[in-house]
């Protein structure tokens, strides 16, 4: 058996993986339009001769999802919030959401007063499971929150049925999920709002930002009033008809993802190339266990690779210690997710909304997060298709010394 890294061994590989972000010429060249525009926010005139980058980037995005529809906002946090104002859901109202998620889906709830309760998901996909949704709706329940995590759309077919025999907004949290799509539509346009995240790390980046997108022009208008401080489409500027709050994006932000929109489509290709080798190269390897992909997915994301440990392998590892094994080798290995339903800022803040002390109960969530679940972020999977053997390497000569 060879010697691990950790314990004074020969890494696997000591070449980086490719670096994040990438850009380029077309980047500095529409920075530098804004720059000299001097249309640096989101509101305001536009000067003679510019073209504002914000109208630009939202069509093309709304084009990108095949939603009819697009508003920018500051954060994919945000916009969660907003379309959950939008879709009028009220404080004191329930929404579901999943519980193997970004804390931000259940903050952006809370912020408002809205109340998250936790649908378990689903083992092989890692997906809310839309049999535990339906089992948890009251009459108090008012929304869903499907979140497309890793990039790999949710069981929407399934979903929008729940939703429309109880009344239910569906929300699309497709913070991770640019690009997807299930059953040849872009995810953002299969429920009734879809929010997304430009944060730094996400596939297509403005360092911060997101985007709300929907095919119900009452509910764009509503996120468009509630992100522009209570304003109107075409109306005046102190033409103030809603209760809202400044949550623009700048056109700096629309600007970058303008030029990284140029290069999204070669980018999900390599990725969606390297994951397939991945699959091949771990599925051979006694001890992992991959993520099943539903048929319907016509196209993944892959904002992260998941996969699983054997139960009984994972049983005998520390998991903390065992990316650590893994990442001394020269592959970047996270533990993942937390379950927000055992989360205690998340829980404390449902008691001071409600004055109930909640629990619930999703045990697949707490078993993958506890000991099965890793993942490989987005630009492993832009790196060389050698790079992903290097991957199986690590990972086999790890596993190997649990034998």
């Amino acid at each position: 058996m060879e010697k691990l890294a950790i314990d004074g061994g020969t890494p696997v590989r000591t070449k980086p993986f490719a670096t994040w972000p990438i850009y380029g010429d077309l980047e500095l060249q529409l920075l530098k339009e804004v720059l000299e525009s001097g249309k640096w926010g989101g509101a305001g005139p536009t000067k003679l001769g510019y073209e504002a980058k914000l109208p630009e980037m939202e069509r093309k995005f709304a084009e990108l999802q095949d939603a009819a529809y697009a508003v920018s906002v500051a954060n994919g946090t945000v916009a969660i919030t907003v379309a959950l104002q939008a879709a009028g859901v009220k404080p004191g109202d329930e929404v579901i959401i999943p519980p193997y998620t970004f804390i931000a889906t259940a903050t952006a709830a809370l912020a408002y007063g809205v109340i998250p309760v936790f649908a378990d998901i689903e083992e092989d996909t890692f997906l809310i499971d839309p049999e535990k949704v339906e089992k948890l709706i009251t009459p108090k329940t008012k929304a869903i929150i499907a979140v497309h995590i890793a990039g790999a759309p949710a069981n929407m077919t399934r979903l929008n049925e729940i939703a429309k025999k109880h009344n239910l907004v569906l929300i699309e949290d497709a913070a991770q999920a640019v690009g997807a799509k299930w059953e040849g539509r872009g995810v953002g346009s299969l429920g009734d709002l879809g929010t997304f995240s430009l944060q730094s790390s996400k596939n297509l980046n403005a360092g911060e930002g997101g985007v709300i997108t929907t095919n119900s022009r009452e509910y764009w208008e509503n996120a468009w009033s509630i992100s522009n401080v209570g304003r109107i489409p075409q109306g005046g500027w102190y033409q103030h008809e809603r209760f809202g709050q400044n949550y623009r994006m700048t056109e700096f932000q629309a600007a970058i993802v303008l030029a990284q929109m140029t290069r999204l489509e070669e980018q999900m290709e390599k990725r969606e190339t390297n994951a397939k080798l991945l699959n091949e190269l771990l599925g051979e390897i006694d001890g992992i266990r991959l993520v099943k992909r539903d048929p319907r997915v016509t196209r993944h994301a892959y904002h992260l690779y998941i996969f699983k440990l054997e139960p009984d392998l994972a049983e005998r590892i520390n998991k903390e210690q065992f990316a650590k094994q893994v990442t001394a080798e020269g592959v970047p290995l996270a533990t993942g997710y937390v379950p927000l339903n055992k989360n205690k800022a998340i829980l404390g803040k449902i008691k001071e909304w409600t004055g109930e002390e909640r629990e619930y109960d999703c045990p697949v969530c707490e078993r993958l997060c506890e000991k099965e679940a890793f993942w490989l972020t987005q630009n492993v999977l832009l790196s060389d298709e050698e790079d992903m053997h290097d991957i199986a390497r690590a990972l086999r000569k790890v596993i190997a010394s649990y034998q």
